[in-house]
């Protein structure tokens, strides 16, 4: 819904607006890659044995992945602007808990919740540009700019990560996200309108419980199945548990009156190829990012700074191209940007599993 306030459709200041949601999600997509590179480090400073070790990632993963609905419904009816400065805050005091922890199971923790404030700031920050931007070439660039936030801040993250690791301490990859969130919350109080969605705003409660329990077997599961094999019984339980819990949340959103997540979402072709690629693609990326990230520090014995230029073509690539992409959007259409990319993407994918200790 465009916000009334807004002459003729237009947001005042909505490049602004942008530039500020941008911040936050340049923080939350630093914190997803960043961290990767301080994992050993972190082992060695905590104590954190190898079969845990993958807690620093998984934990927030479960957080954000199974709240992340929720998340945006709630800035849906408490207001966009609102939750966005609350997920600021509470990002920015999860992410110093992190970086004074003295124990495995406080990071852990910590990381957990940073996983539930990014889920109420993520879903706000896409509703504010999708609101802000109601011209469709005007749309495409401002999510061509966070597109290429979401590719290239990655593995920028990956820079930034290895050069507070080597010159000062793994915990300033954590502790770095409190200054960004704060100038974003300051600058956020200005420029971005308050919006929020119309109609019966009553909770599916069913339906945020299976949705959230679901999410997080399902989740939960895929580590399992990680550490304990895919055979293992506590990774049958928690897969299967998932499949019931996800087909029950489907059936109770066909049924109640104000669905967390409207069926039409994902059964309209083209909006539910679009977000198969991004699962994809997200999938792709960030599995790419943790396992680089260890193979060249573990393995190959590179400095955590030299690890995280390694992955400066990467980040050449995504800024260029997610320039020209936001340029042709609006000409050709997303199809004929998806395909190749996905098909580019994949073959990469392909070559780096390649990949061996002599390498």
């Amino acid at each position: 819904m465009v916000n009334p306030n807004y002459p003729a459709g237009q947001a005042p200041d909505r490049w602004r607006t942008l530039f500020v949601v941008a911040i936050a999600q340049l923080m939350i997509i630093l914190d997803s890659s960043i961290v990767n590179i301080a994992i050993p480090s972190a082992k060695l400073d905590l104590g954190i044995t190898d079969a845990n070790q993958q807690w620093v990632i998984t934990a927030y993963t479960l957080a954000f992945g199974s709240l992340l609905l929720l998340g945006g419904r709630i800035g849906d009816f408490m207001g966009r602007k609102r939750i966005f400065l609350i997920g600021l805050i509470g990002f920015a005091g999860a992410s110093a808990l992190g970086g004074i922890a003295s124990t495995q199971s406080l990071l852990f923790g910590a990381r957990a919740l940073q996983g539930v404030f990014a889920a109420l700031l993520a879903p706000a920050a896409l509703a504010i540009i999708s609101v802000t931007f109601t011209v469709p070439a005007e749309r495409a660039k401002a999510f061509g700019v966070m597109g290429a936030i979401s590719g290239g801040g990655a593995a920028i993250g990956l820079i930034v990560g290895g050069s507070l690791t080597e010159f000062f301490s793994w915990r300033w990859c954590l502790g770095v996200n409190v200054p960004i969130a704060i100038i974003a919350f300051l600058l956020a109080t200005r420029f971005v309108h308050e919006s929020k969605a119309v109609g019966d705003h009553s909770y599916d409660v069913p339906g945020v419980i299976t949705a959230t329990a679901g999410l997080f077997s399902l989740t939960y599961g895929f580590n399992q199945a990680a550490t304990s094999g895919w055979a293992d019984g506590h990774t049958l339980g928690f897969l299967g548990g998932a499949v019931v819990l996800l087909i029950v949340f489907v059936i109770i959103e066909s049924k109640v009156a104000n669905p967390l997540m409207p069926l039409r979402i994902i059964t309209e072709r083209n909006r539910g190829g679009s977000y198969l690629g991004s699962l994809v693609v997200g999938a792709g990326l960030f599995s790419m990012f943790l396992f680089l990230g260890l193979y060249l520090q573990v393995i190959l014995g590179y400095s955590p700074l030299k690890s995280g230029f390694a992955f400066l073509p990467f980040t050449a690539g995504i800024i260029v191209f997610a320039g020209i992409a936001s340029q042709l959007l609006p000409k050709v259409g997303p199809k004929p940007l998806m395909v190749p990319g996905l098909i580019a993407a994949s073959l990469g994918l392909l070559f780096l599993s390649n990949i061996t200790p002599d390498t």
